[in-house]
């Protein structure tokens, strides 16, 4: 039987073909990589490799135990070398590898895994079902899910009290979302208040995310002061929707902060306020004004738009009025970044992820397990925020509005 023509591979034959033969080698090489690994971690803490002589060595060897570790590929063994090494007071202890923690039996990804299908719903049984092929056979008892759980919620637990100094967040977008939550046996939305911010360097991050009993001045007013102890300084901008409690809380707080209302949520109150029959023709004369090609234009066609609707639909012009001047402070913005302001679209991509992940269930069980869904796939990098668009001319001194009216 030929051998493997790969380097890594040489002098190994494979003795038996079936349906498991390439997952079998992929385990075997799994088991290499993770050994040469953590003898390299070994060395480099011992300061020497086996049987070499040196001057001055932090400690020494003491054989091997056999480890299992599940990874992505199914449970592995391996050997994990043992020693004692030397701290920096000369005291010896037992040496702990960093690449595979003491009793860790599964790699963050599995855990990452078995955590998302319990979010989702599952028993631990149905997970068991669901992930058998990763984990052939690997243990896996409710203590254990229960213990990755506490974990994943005192992590989101320290990530909501991160302090946020060093971020310099320049603009906020804040947006309630009702996902459907099992409570007292009823389905039922609940609002989760999503705040994310934009830094000097048009890095956006999720900045605050949590649940409220309703989606109120009160509740907006709480996860600002949130905020500010968090040292989040005072942000130039805040784009929203059209909840009120929310921007009478941002102008308390922060009295020169200015407000962008989401241009997106407002046509959907003005198509609410026609007739069927109007609607086409007014998303296009909407959209016309919204996306002029400069602030002049815009205010020219808002000019237009005021007249004609005032005359066909006043419910409209009322509804517009309502959001009056601050629909339009992305028009003192740079132009580069009308885009990334006019709307809360970053947050709406957010929420079409979670919704994507979770479309095939009716609710959620819990709701501690919304946010810690969402706080998974943030951490875990499932969901990815692009820069902004325009974040060249985001201002790190002085005033944005100045640098667009000096231009």
């Amino acid at each position: 039987m030929g051998e493997d023509s790969n380097e890594g591979g040489r002098g190994k034959e494979i003795v038996e073909f079936d349906r498991d033969t390439i997952e079998r080698e992929i385990r075997g090489r799994v088991r290499e990589i993770i050994e040469q690994v953590v003898e390299a971690e070994l060395e480099a803490a011992l300061g020497a490799k086996v049987s070499q002589r040196v001057e001055r060595r932090q400690g020494y060897r003491h054989g091997y135990r056999e480890r299992t570790l599940t990874t992505s590929v199914g449970p592995t063994q391996f050997n994990m070398p043992r020693a004692r090494v030397e701290d920096r007071d000369g005291n010896r202890h037992e040496w702990r590898s960093r690449t595979v923690a003491r009793y860790e039996r599964r790699s963050q990804r599995v855990d990452e895994a078995i955590v998302g299908v319990y979010l989702g719903g599952a028993n631990t049984r149905r997970i068991r079902g669901a992930l058998a092929p990763l984990l052939r056979g690997a243990p896996l008892s409710k203590d254990a899910v229960s213990r990755l759980v506490g974990r994943l919620k005192e992590d989101f637990e320290r990530w909501q009290q991160r302090d946020l100094k060093d971020q310099k967040i320049r603009y906020l977008y804040m947006d309630g979302w009702y996902p459907k939550v099992r409570i007292d046996r009823k389905r039922v939305r609940v609002p989760v208040l999503v705040t994310l911010g934009t830094q000097e360097n048009g890095e956006r991050a999720v900045i605050d995310l949590r649940i409220a009993g309703e989606e109120s001045g009160a509740s907006w007013g709480e996860v600002i002061k949130a905020l500010v102890k968090r040292g989040i300084g005072v942000p130039e901008l805040a784009v929203v929707d059209g909840n009120p409690g929310l921007a009478a809380a941002l102008q308390e707080q922060w009295k020169g902060i200015k407000i962008q209302r989401c241009t997106n949520h407002k046509l959907r109150n003005l198509l609410a306020k026609a007739p069927a029959r109007l609607r086409e023709e007014l998303a296009e004369d909407y959209r016309r004004m919204i996306y002029a090609e400069s602030a002049k234009k815009v205010a020219e066609q808002r000019e237009k738009f005021t007249k004609k609707w005032k005359l066909k639909c006043a419910a409209v012009i009322s509804s517009l009025e309502e959001a009056g001047d601050d629909l339009f402070t992305f028009t003192k913005y740079p132009p580069s970044q009308w885009k990334a302001l006019r709307t809360t679209n970053a947050i709406e991509r957010i929420n079409e992820e979670f919704r994507r992940r979770t479309k095939t269930q009716a609710s959620l069980p819990n709701e501690d397990a919304v946010v810690l869904l969402m706080y998974g796939l943030l951490c875990s990098g499932q969901i990815r925020l692009r820069r902004m668009v325009g974040w060249k001319d985001i201002p790190r001194s002085g005033s944005a509005i100045a640098i667009a009216e000096a231009a």
